[in-house]
């Protein structure tokens, strides 16, 4: 019996099918217009015995289908440990927000901070950045990888920031160079983060962001702790909402 797990973010949908507590379909697209409707198309592509939606549109999907809902934060919390069951803090950055999240050792929600009113720290300011300078997002991060040195960005608002670099491209530095800096810039606020929330022997990443390597190995030397990436760090919230349907159904019976 298929248990679904839907995470409607600001710039994807995310759906998860677990099939006797295995994984056994993810996928990843692009919202429509109307994000609910991809959602319930979805749901009746899998017939899943429970579902559970979470993300931005949890709550309009509910209003439109049998589906039982819950935070983002949970979500990732309990997709995070079915990855790395030791894990007690998650890093997830995604498309319009950023979120740190602290476990207890059980792997209850302790404490988090999410930012979710300035673009900076998210997927959307990279790509906007990666826009500027003209690259591609798989460019942008390799472009950020090929060299070690950077000359620091001073605004982390989105508007200034690309102001910023559009006057560090005039003024003739090379392309790579300010990807590198954007790259750093973005770290050192996602780090900030962290560290106000408080982090152990190592950190769990996901979102989309988590697909950046270079992302991944910057943070991992601002902070000092191995950085830890899933497989498919996209799915993470999708996966805590299937796992959520498992336990809903379970406890139902």
């Amino acid at each position: 019996m298929v248990k679904v797990g839907i995470d409607l973010g600001s710039r994807t949908i995310k759906l998860v099918a677990l099939t006797q507590g295995a994984i056994s379909f993810h996928t990843v697209v692009e919202s429509s217009f109307e994000p609910h409707r991809q959602a319930l198309a979805f749901l009746e592509q899998h017939a899943p015995v429970r579902a559970v939606a979470t993300g931005y549109g949890r709550h309009l999907v509910q209003q439109h289908a049998e589906v039982d809902v819950i935070t983002e934060i949970k979500a990732h919390a309990m997709g995070a440990r079915y990855f790395f069951p030791q894990c007690r803090t998650i890093l997830d950055v995604g498309g319009q927000d950023s979120k740190v999240i602290s476990l207890t050792a059980e792997g209850k929600v302790q404490n988090f901070q999410m930012n979710d009113k300035c673009a900076a720290g998210t997927g959307r300011f990279l790509e906007m950045m990666a826009v500027s300078l003209g690259y591609t997002m798989a460019e942008f991060g390799a472009a950020a990888a090929s060299i070690d040195h950077a000359t620091p960005i001073n605004s982390m608002c989105a508007v200034f920031a690309e102001s910023e670099v559009v006057s560090l491209k005039n003024s003739g530095m090379p392309p790579a160079e300010i990807a590198r800096a954007v790259h750093l810039a973005v770290a050192n606020r996602l780090a900030t983060m962290v560290r106000k929330v408080g982090y152990g022997d190592h950190l769990v990443f996901s979102g989309g962001v988590a697909n950046s390597p270079i992302m991944v190995s910057l943070l991992a030397q601002e902070l000092g702790v191995p950085v830890l990436v899933p497989d498919h760090p996209s799915i993470v919230g999708a996966l805590g909402a299937a796992l959520q349907a498992e336990l809903l159904h379970h406890s139902s019976n």
